[in-house]
């Protein structure tokens, strides 16, 4: 009987990096036509459903005849201006699936894809506008709280960059870069902190980034900001990684309240258990073989109501992990993002991300005076490896530049 070689899944193997970014190519294509559809009294329900529709239409299109899985990674969901977890509604609770967003709403649009279990998951934050192709009219505060969460997403993604590996100089002067620690979590979050000030804004409770793997989006070591008592982060992002990178400000307290409403996101663990009713088993089991480990939504049952009886036993056992749903405390509006990036020896490479705000269109009195932060901001996150011609330099208000290492990183 011939021996199947170990297959390498790091992102020393080419195929790896190719299948993450494959996936990330879908969640974009579907994250950009959600986030079009998103306008004055439009259903979440109705969003949600089109957008795992067209989510499992773009993966049915690749990788066509291999025996690997593929699916989706995160389920749409759509998250009103106060929520800070994931949103996504069932059709079996009328008054859930009545909800609509209203036009000049701030919502989190969430989803994405994965390839043989790389899962490439993004989330942007978006103002909602009146009628599809209009522009949203954005307030002062709303400009505060957008450009708090793409200034302090760019920030955090610097701060991962590993010690040394941009450095240039000499030999020496690249051993002493490389010889440096990595900030502590606790300087990360003093940082992140004064940019969300400036905006007079402040960041969610716990907002938590993740190491990826493969059929994993919850890895041992992670990131913590804004840590409650008792919660504290575990490691850096290193050479060879990838982590799902999430930011979350908001424009009240960041203080976090769960809300009075059913759980419909949830997810398998690693805990084994042999469940009682036969109900609860053959949930777990249609769980098991459509979505693996990644998160997903009731909804996507084939009998969403015997699901919702079915997952009882499965959630109370720890064989599934619920996501409760969570808001501000204050009912403030918050802003998400979520970015997929792996790590290599060229820098950061943004696998999936959120689209870069419109600067002009974010009008406010309030910036980043801090020198610290402004001159981290300016370094890039990837060596340029490429010829691409360069972009002319965009006239910023706030900081001196976002885009130079969105340029390379498209290059890794």
């Amino acid at each position: 009987m011939t021996e199947v070689a170990d297959v390498d899944y790091t992102l020393n193997n080419p195929d790896t990096l190719t299948k993450y970014k494959t996936a990330a190519q879908i969640s974009h294509k579907v994250l950009e036509i959600v986030s079009g559809w998103c306008v004055n009294d439009a259903k979440i329900l109705s969003l949600c459903e089109k957008g795992d529709k067209l989510l499992d239409e773009e993966v049915a299109k690749v990788y066509k005849g291999k025996k690997i899985s593929k699916g989706i990674a995160h389920p749409t969901t759509v998250s009103p201006s106060s929520y800070v977890t994931p949103y996504t509604p069932l059709v079996s609770d009328a008054e859930e699936a009545a909800t609509t967003i209203k036009a000049g709403e701030a919502v989190k649009i969430q989803l994405g894809a994965q390839i043989d279990g790389f899962g490439t998951i993004v989330c942007d934050t978006i103002i909602v506008p009146p009628k599809e192709s209009e522009e949203p009219e954005i307030s002062p505060r709303q400009a505060d709280l957008l450009l708090a969460t793409h200034y302090a997403n760019e920030l955090l993604l610097r701060l991962m960059v590993p010690p040394g590996i941009l450095a240039s100089g000499t030999e020496e002067e690249k051993k002493k870069a490389a010889s440096q620690k990595p900030p502590s979590q606790a300087k990360i979050n003093q940082m992140l902190d004064k940019v969300a000030k400036s905006y007079r804004c402040n960041i969610v409770q716990n907002t938590t980034c993740w190491l990826f793997g493969r059929n994993e989006i919850e890895g041992k070591k992670k990131i913590i900001l804004g840590p409650t008592e008792g919660m504290k982060g575990e490691g850096s992002a290193e050479v060879g990684e990838v982590w799902g990178v999430e930011m979350g400000i908001s424009l009240g307290s960041g203080k976090v309240k769960d809300l009075e409403k059913r759980s419909t996101l949830h997810r398998r663990t690693a805990t084994t258990y042999g469940l009682k009713r036969p109900s609860s088993r053959q949930t777990l089991s249609e769980i098991v073989k459509k979505f693996g480990t990644f998160p997903f939504s009731l909804r996507q049952l084939d009998d969403e109501r015997a699901g919702k009886v079915g997952v009882v036993e499965c959630v109370r056992a720890n064989v599934i992990r619920e996501y409760k749903p969570a808001a501000e405390a204050d009912g403030e509006p918050v802003a998400r993002l979520f970015t997929t990036i792996a790590i290599t020896k060229n820098g950061i490479t943004r696998l999936a991300a959120p689209p870069t705000p419109d600067m002009n269109a974010l009008k406010t009195d309030n910036k980043i005076t801090d020198e610290e932060i402004l001159s981290i901001l300016e370094r890039p996150t990837a060596r340029s490896t490429g010829s691409k011609k360069k972009k002319p330099k965009k006239k910023k208000t706030t900081t001196k530049k976002d885009e130079e290492d969105e340029e390379s990183s498209d290059e890794e």
